[in-house]
């Protein structure tokens, strides 16, 4: 098991400089779709829960404390998981590391269409976030490997599109196919997804360059900085230990930290977003996955608009971009929660929200810790903020569901909701990230 996952060896160097040029362009190209779009269709089966909680728990199949329980178990898997499975990226074949795990989660997520108990359910959704969890690393160190230095942003953003690609599908695809169909087929419709992505993605992600005879990419781009005798000394050296000197960066801390509190706002909104404009807005489930399908649209634009506002208007620097994106995440929220019930300002917030968040991702859930530590180690950075986000995932899930759960009332047969409590925590939680992100104004990139 392990030799199949291991990295293939370096093949003889080519010398053929069209060869070179040629291979680079065709495998660069499939790599970024593959990780983009496959990565991004691969999320219906981690979002699939969320669109089926309230056909759940109008059929009585589940209470609101009970989901929350089952939606904690793939956050918590899953943040440990991204943790180990960062690490172990940085050693693996990402070929064959990508396309089983999305195999095992689509597996899973069949499973998850016959389950009607507490146990089995949370066991399948937890199995479910060990696997999901080695998506990111994934397509982070593809691109550490196979994209350059000055390049990271732009492609990184493109890269970030996939999360509102997944959402978007899930929230209009598999929110039409849980209204036609029923809450079962909310989870087997992605499962079906995941099994095309696992085809796509074993035929066009590679393995490291070096293996198929081509230089590394900071060779061939001529895009050399002076972190680069840095990598070369991980190169030569023991890539574990140098993993270990991400902790002593007190930068990659705060980014946790922060990464941790922005991911409780996004997971509420992804979670529970559809209960809340079913029930406190008076959308159908077609309706409100329609609205925050804007979220997730302008979340396409926040993702690539935040590579290119970083790296060419603040030249590389993360923290005003974050400002900036951070201060339209929140006007977006407080349009959604306190503005009036009406079409124009919904979509103005769910579409200020959506650049925001989404650029937020980008950047504190692993394009900032990926400036500021070793680029061979990109992975395990990436696990280490990702073990952070997940935990506060998973927190926000429990909290939410119960917050929910007790201002729920029935009178007459007829459920009524006060999100009130629920609304407040997300919020907070992301003027807490806002300002932690803020705090790091001065931390200056690895060149």
């Amino acid at each position: 098991m392990l030799k199949f996952f291991a990295p293939g060896p370096d093949a003889p160097l080519l010398s053929d400089q069209g060869a070179i040029d040629t291979l680079y362009k065709r495998h660069r190209f499939r790599i970024m779709v593959a990780i983009t779009i496959g990565y991004g269709l691969s999320y219906t089966c981690r979002l699939a829960l969320g669109m089926v909680k309230k056909p759940l728990i109008d059929a009585g199949v589940f209470t609101p404390t009970e989901l929350g329980l089952i939606g904690s178990a793939l956050f918590y898997t899953y943040a440990f998981g991204k943790l180990t499975n960062g690490f172990l990226a940085d050693h693996a074949n990402m070929k064959r590391f990508f396309a089983f795990s999305i195999l095992i989660s689509a597996i899973c997520n069949i499973g998850m269409g016959f389950s009607t108990t507490v146990a089995l359910s949370a066991v399948l959704w937890g199995l479910n976030g060990w696997f999901q969890s080695f998506g990111a690393p994934a397509g982070v160190v593809s691109m550490t490997q196979w994209f350059s230095n000055r390049e990271r942003g732009r492609y990184y953003g493109i890269w970030s599109t996939a999360h509102s690609i997944g959402e978007g599908l899930t929230f209009v695809g598999v929110g039409g196919l849980v209204g036609l169909l029923g809450w079962r087929y909310g989870f087997w419709g992605p499962a079906a997804i995941g099994m095309l992505v696992v085809a796509g993605s074993y035929l066009w992600i590679q393995d490291r360059p070096q293996t198929m005879g081509l230089p590394p990419v900071a060779d061939w781009r001529k895009d050399h900085w002076q972190g680069d005798r840095v990598e070369k000394t991980v190169e030569a050296g023991n890539v574990f230990k140098t993993q270990l000197t991400i902790l002593k960066i007190p930068a990659v801390w705060a980014l946790a930290l922060s990464s941790a509190l922005i991911y409780v706002t996004r997971y509420a909104i992804n979670s529970w977003g559809v209960l809340y404009l079913q029930e406190a807005r008076g959308f159908s489930l077609t309706q409100a996955g329609g609205m925050l399908m804007l979220s997730t649209l302008a979340g396409i634009v926040g993702a690539i608009g935040y590579g290119f506002i970083s790296d060419k208007l603040f030249n590389a620097r993360r923290p005003p971009a974050n400002l900036l994106f951070g201060v339209l995440e929140l006007i977006g929220l407080g349009l959604i929660f306190y503005g009036p019930n009406t079409a124009p300002v919904l979509i103005t917030g769910m579409i200020l929200f959506g650049l925001g968040m989404t650029a937020l991702v980008t950047s504190l859930g692993g394009l900032f810790a990926t400036d500021i530590c070793p680029k061979r180690v990109a992975g395990a950075a990436m696990g280490l903020i990702g073990v952070f986000s997940y935990i506060g995932a998973a927190i926000q899930e429990q909290v939410s569901g119960a917050l929910i759960d007790k201002g729920m009332r029935v009178v007459d047969g007829v459920r009524h909701y006060d999100f009130g409590p629920a609304i407040l925590f997300w919020i907070g939680a992301s003027v807490l990230s806002l300002t932690l992100a803020t705090s790091l104004w001065r931390t200056k990139l690895r060149d």
